[in-house]
């Protein structure tokens, strides 16, 4: 039998409809070569349903059956007999014996948003990315955070410091607005803002008040107060903090604002997704109020820390209770330990969970009209997973309840699965099945930059046994539109990787992170971010080469007027393909072939296909393709859409031949190819033009 034929996956080729409804009807479909099997049966639950061959092509044959769905999980898995043979065929192809981990899976009634699909994401820090409104920017002493003053940065190109998070550079929601036509040029779909709500570090994973933007990012409209004097670390002095993130005028105006440039991305056919930080809060929190800016504004209730009456008590688990525990407990719960980080008490306060299910909906409702949430740390809220479970099924009801369209994705390491049955999470940023297995096979680093590992650089087998492995613990619909990054704001940039230099910016300082790194590596990276299943996302400045090891060094300022040029043009080529090539949205995805240091893979949809080679070595090499298992015809041409090699990169149309079903290129150090079959227009007798091979 012909292994190499066989083939099915849950996209709209094989699962027809590809999201069915509870209670529908859907067809499932299986290739094979052709007439290569005697038998093809779908096994579901021990019971055995043959399918029927419906048609035949040059190459392969197509089998299909129905089934009548529930409302719970369908799980199924193919078996193939031929004169000489058996097989079974799951998630990651082709195996002798059944392996149920990675059965086919569908859940009826679950979706994911369609303009998520492969749609192209863009991750912005705000503080680093563009300050478009000086007025709103943190002072210098403006208020005490972690025991030291805060700081406004006053060079834009200054590297972050090694303990970053009360450094301010000023990038605002106006920036962002003033630099949407840089982005819509770029190609940019969906917007992903780390935090954007009250609170007083840069990165904003410690938030103050979950109802309102951060003035700091928004607007001040009215000012006053004090900063603190030198010397003085007490935060009930620090009014003019106070009066900017506690004055209704300055928190009503910052809201105004966000839905401003919400408004103003939708119309350029933009999407924006949030970051909900709903594990914990921080130390300034209102709820909370450990910093005691809350406590002399009337307007606001007592905070838990400050009293023992305090409303918000049982928000926080105290493990002191007694009432001479107060004023200023504490004695409270952080997240890992840090007192700046309280977690948040969900199961002792149903008020608290009913709070945060409605912050979930405010944000993606109007006047706001957010398309989304990140999650941040997700499997860590709650006390127990089964809460957790709990919290998550009710947040998935209250968002979709008021935005059925809106996303939801979660920060995940690991196995995402328990979360991934339909009923919680929409995906995952996607490490495991993406950013991870990539990362090692192209540059042998971790994704922090803290270990090297020559032994999985350039390893293609587990690359894609990696690949396979975490892809299969995702349903279709959530891989579809899993946020694929090559660097974010936790890890180190990309380009930084590529260099090979194990540490930290604290050790080897911040030029080190811009030492001998390697372009054409970056741009390999790329073509397989835009030609991989999922959502490719760009951490802002990965485009226009910016360096950085881990956090807080990844969080350098976008370098407005001192890019990379090449490397933005790069992208906005790259995108450019991924967007108009159908099958890189929703397509199939197949290895084709691999060996050590090069991959070729397929992506393919309703008789589209796109080849993508690469050769991530620095030796030329000679690569056979078998373009046919993508279904590309046993004998035509291929022409080239992308070609980047060592010193640079190319979109020029070039001819590659098919003969038998296989194409051979050269690839040179450090490249990557991507192709899609000719079609060349012939026009019948009627004078219609028609296209084919």
């Amino acid at each position: 039998m012909n292994k190499n034929a066989l083939f099915c996956d849950g996209t709209s080729d094989y699962v027809i409809p590809a999201e069915p409804g509870i209670h529908e009807k859907v067809r499932l479909r299986f290739r094979t070569a052709r007439d290569d099997a005697q038998e093809v049966c779908l096994i579901s639950g021990g019971e055995a349903l043959q399918m029927q061959k419906i048609s035949s092509g040059e190459v392969f044959d197509y089998y299909e059956t129905e089934v009548q769905l529930t409302d719970t999980m369908f799980v199924y898995y193919f078996r193939i007999k031929s004169e000489s043979e058996e097989l079974c065929y799951h998630r990651c192809g082709v195996s002798e014996h059944p392996v149920e981990y990675y059965n086919f899976r569908i859940m009826p009634g679950f979706s994911t948003p369609a303009w998520a699909k492969g749609a192209v994401m863009y991750q912005i820090f705000v503080d680093r990315f563009c300050n478009g409104d000086p007025s709103n920017d943190v002072e210098d002493g403006e208020y005490v955070y972690i025991g030291e003053p805060v700081c406004k940065v006053k060079d834009w190109n200054e590297f972050p410091a090694a303990m970053d998070i009360r450094r301010f550079h000023g990038g605002d929601l106006q920036g962002v607005l003033d630099k949407l036509d840089y982005l819509e040029e770029l190609g940019v779909e969906v917007i992903y803002f780390n935090p954007l709500f009250v609170s007083p570090s840069n990165h904003k994973y410690d938030i103050q008040d979950y109802d309102y933007i951060d003035p700091h990012y928004g607007v001040i409209i009215e000012d006053g107060g004090e900063v603190l004097p030198e010397g003085e670390k007490d935060n009930t002095r620090a009014t003019k903090y106070q009066k900017r993130t506690g004055d209704i005028r300055n928190l009503e105006a910052s809201n105004r604002l966000f839905a401003k440039l919400v408004e103003e991305m939708h119309t350029r056919g933009m999407r924006v997704i949030l970051d909900g930080v709903f594990n914990h809060c921080g130390s300034f929190n209102k709820w909370m109020d450990r910093e005691r800016i809350y406590e002399p504004q009337p307007e606001y209730e007592k905070g838990a820390y400050v009293s023992a009456q305090s409303p918000y008590r049982d928000f926080f688990h105290f493990f002191d209770e007694r009432e001479e525990a107060w004023p200023y407990n504490k004695n409270y719960d952080g997240w890992w330990g840090h007192d700046t980080l309280p977690k948040l008490n969900y199961e002792d306060s149903p008020t608290l969970e009913e709070y945060i299910l409605n912050i979930g909906k405010k944000w993606v409702s109007p006047p706001y009209n957010a398309d989304g949430w990140r999650l941040d740390v997700a499997a860590d809220l709650g006390y127990s997973n089964e809460y957790n479970h709990i919290f998550w099924e009710n947040f998935r009801k209250a968002v979709k309840s008021a935005n059925p369209q809106a996303l939801i994705l979660a920060e995940h390491y690991g196995d995402p699965g328990e979360w991934l049955q339909g009923d919680e999470w929409d995906s995952v940023m996607n490490y495991d099945a993406f950013m991870e297995p990539l990362t090692w096979f192209l540059t042998g680093m971790e994704k922090h930059s803290d270990e090297r590992r020559t032994d999985l650089w350039g390893n293609a087998d587990n690359f894609v046994n990696t690949m396979n492995h975490f892809m299969a613990s995702m349903l279709t619909p959530s891989l579809q539109v899993a946020m694929n990054e090559l660097s974010n704001h936790d890890h180190s940039r990309f380009l930084t990787r590529t260099n090979h230099i194990v540490g930290r910016v604290a050790q080897l300082g911040s030029k080190a992170a811009e030492e001998g790194i390697n372009l054409a590596v970056m741009r390999e990276a790329v073509a397989v971010q835009m030609t991989w299943v999922g959502a490719p996302t760009v951490y802002y400045g990965d485009e226009a080469g910016v360096c950085g090891f881990t956090d807080p060094d990844s969080r350098r300022t976008y370098p407005w007027g001192q890019e990379n040029r090449e490397l933005v043009e790069f992208h906005k080529e790259m995108i450019r393909i991924h967007k108009r090539e159908k099958p890189l949205r929703t397509g199939s995805l197949k290895m084709l072939s691999w060996s050590s240091n090069v991959l070729a893979y397929a992506r393919f949809q309703e008789g589209e296909q796109i080849i993508v080679v690469l050769n991530n070595s620095k030796e030329l090499k000679e690569v056979t393709i078998p373009v046919w298992q993508a279904e590309v015809p046993m004998k035509g041409k291929m022409e080239r859409l992308m070609y980047s090699w060592e010193k640079s990169y190319t979109t020029e149309r070039d001819i590659y031949l098919v003969e038998d079903g296989e194409t051979v290129v050269n690839m040179g150090k450090h490249s990557v190819l991507i192709m899609k079959p000719v079609r060349e227009m012939q026009v019948d007798e009627y004078g219609k033009e028609s296209s084919s091979n």
